[in-house]
């Protein structure tokens, strides 16, 4: 049965959370997603948002954010699954697709997980 995550942020918060906590950029993004960012917060915000959303679809109650690696710059968003959502995805027996988007303000994904 499908699933569908959704995620939405304000990308001025993300932007003040990791101002005053320069490090937080570390715990919620892998290193490949930092570098694609190129320092656009809206990128990552569209990220941030793209890992709950997955998180969402998957009904994942406990997970690291670093178990959800999205890819890709200027083509379509790779979805990368580690560890906990790995795990969860093989057990539910579900692929995970997402889209995401961003403006000046904020940034949205969503997640649809559907039957291998």
């Amino acid at each position: 049965m499908p699933a569908v995550g959704l995620d939405l942020l304000d990308v001025g918060r993300l932007e003040r959370a990791l101002a005053r906590r320069p490090r937080l950029g570390e715990r919620l993004f892998t290193d490949a997603e930092r570098a694609l960012a190129d320092g656009d917060v809206r990128r990552l915000a569209a990220r941030f948002c793209a890992k709950e959303a997955v998180a969402k679809a998957l009904r994942m109650e406990r997970w690291s954010w670093q178990d959800v690696e999205v890819l890709g710059g200027d083509g379509p968003p790779q979805l990368r699954l580690h560890g906990g959502a790995a795990a969860r995805a093989d057990e539910l027996g579900v692929a995970v697709e997402i889209s995401l988007t961003h403006e000046r303000t904020a940034a949205a994904a969503v997640a649809v997980a559907f039957p291998r």
